[in-house]
């Protein structure tokens, strides 16, 4: 499982013309599941990025010291099989990437997983239509600096 992850000051992802999916504050998460990813995992993921303390803390503003339940903000999933791709020659291979059906489920189970575990008082775990040609946007207004 590779995930990119992207502080954000909101986020969405549109299908056509039709928005399936946006956050206020937060994190924007890229995810691709490979074929070799079990439950275990996907669980391991969403902990992971619950937990992950990239924002500044509520009360101190001290940098990386918050995470998304300290500080009451959402997070936006977007499937993205591509990056599973191995590069093969000229040619990207994207056999390593869980099939469509399956990544689907497992993306939805981790969001469930993750209300159920992290309940969060906003509208927090959200997904794009996955297995679809989408577009999403970010905005930041924070550069990553380590202190």
């Amino acid at each position: 499982m590779r995930a990119i992850v992207q502080k954000v000051t909101k986020a969405s992802v549109t299908i056509g013309e039709r928005c399936t999916g946006s956050i206020g504050q937060g994190m924007c998460v890229l995810l691709g599941i490979s074929t070799k990813d079990t439950d275990k995992e996907i669980e391991w993921m969403a902990n992971k990025l619950v937990k992950l303390r990239i924002f500044n803390h509520p009360d101190t503003d001290k940098p990386w010291d918050a995470d998304l339940l300290q500080c009451k903000f959402a997070i936006l999933v977007v499937s993205q099989f591509t990056l599973q791709c191995v590069l093969k020659g000229n040619k990207p291979d994207f056999h390593q990437a869980m099939r469509q059906k399956r990544a689907r489920k497992c993306t939805i189970s981790s969001l469930k997983f993750s209300d159920r575990k992290f309940p969060i008082p906003t509208p927090s775990f959200k997904r794009a239509n996955l297995g679809r040609s989408c577009k999403y946007t970010y905005r930041t207004t924070d550069l990553l600096q380590y202190p």
